[in-house]
């Protein structure tokens, strides 16, 4: 009579490693969706809000240049202020209108950007009228006893503007995290 064997049976150890689990086509192609739908979202409100926030850069950036002596052409400087004030108002410019009626798609409600869209809106108007109208201000009253005061008021007006970029910035930092971490938020200047 012959021993039962009791050793295993031989299987050779797998060297590509363990099966991964693949998501099934659909949800990769759920996800490309919600990524364009997001990204197009974010460029609406980023061509919304640049007619405004280019007006305030150039505005503060004309004032730098006739604060460092870089350039002494007031009156085209006040220009650009002024320019940029009534381009911020949504009286004169369409595309702040159009903010306002900025809804995000029902697909990014989870991420809640109502609130990214309230704190644009608020970003946009009155704030960045105030600052350049203060530059122009400051601009206009140069040399002249007022000035101090002008500079005070553009300061304030600033950390006003600051502050209310960071809630936009920090309503929009989930969604732009989770679904386009290449994406940057709308360039609000100030």
């Amino acid at each position: 009579m012959q021993a039962a064997k009791t050793d295993p049976p031989f299987v050779p150890v797998r060297s590509g490693g363990w099966p991964t689990r693949r998501a099934p086509g659909w949800v990769v192609g759920v996800g490309a969706v919600l990524l364009a739908v997001a990204v197009t979202f974010l460029h609406q409100l980023n061509a919304d809000v640049e007619s405004c926030s280019g007006g305030v850069r150039e505005s503060l950036y004309v004032l730098r240049e006739i604060d460092s002596g870089a350039s002494r052409d007031v009156k085209t400087a006040l220009n650009v202020a002024n320019t940029a004030a009534a381009n911020c108002s949504p009286a004169n410019n369409e595309l702040i209108i159009d903010l306002t009626a900025a809804q995000p798609p029902e697909s990014l409600a989870s991420y809640h950007l109502g609130t990214a869209i309230t704190g644009l809106i608020d970003w946009a108007a009155p704030r960045p009228t105030r600052v350049a109208a203060d530059v122009a201000a400051v601009l206009a009253n140069r040399g002249q006893p007022a000035e101090a005061a002008d500079r005070a008021a553009l300061q304030r007006a600033l950390r006003e503007l600051d502050a209310q970029r960071t809630v936009v910035y920090t309503a929009l930092a989930p969604a732009i995290r989770s679904l386009s971490p290449a994406s940057t938020p709308p360039r609000l200047y100030g």
